[in-house]
């Protein structure tokens, strides 16, 4: 992963992995897959991040998790967003969207000559 994905994935880990989970409930390493899914490829979350992001949503009770059968037979914590992580990630949608429309009046403003 470049630098420059490296660090807007610091700054909207938690927002994405919210909104991730807000499709419905989903293990760890299938919530990695669904962001680099959604993202084409864009984003590739490594447990390494992912995890302790999951670890934190769950402690701020954002995220709840229930230990489940996968698909392929096996234990995993299925994670689902609470009422509280619901309004969070709305919350946040809004901000990131107001922080990309101020961005892009920024990067569409003309040069003086």
């Amino acid at each position: 992963m470049t630098e420059s994905k490296q660090e807007l994935l610091r700054g909207t880990l938690d927002m994405l992995v919210l909104k991730v989970v807000a499709l419905g409930p989903s293990h760890g390493y299938a919530i990695a897959q669904r962001l680099q899914q959604i993202s084409k490829e864009f984003f590739q979350v490594h447990q390494g991040s992912l995890y302790p992001a999951l670890h934190r949503l769950e402690d701020k009770g954002w995220l709840q998790a229930k230990w489940k059968e996968s698909e392929t037979g096996r234990q995993a914590k299925f994670y689902e967003l609470t009422r509280k992580g619901r309004k969070k990630m709305e919350s946040e949608v809004v901000n990131w969207e107001r922080l990309c429309g101020a961005v892009g009046l920024i990067l569409r403003a003309e040069e003086e000559s």
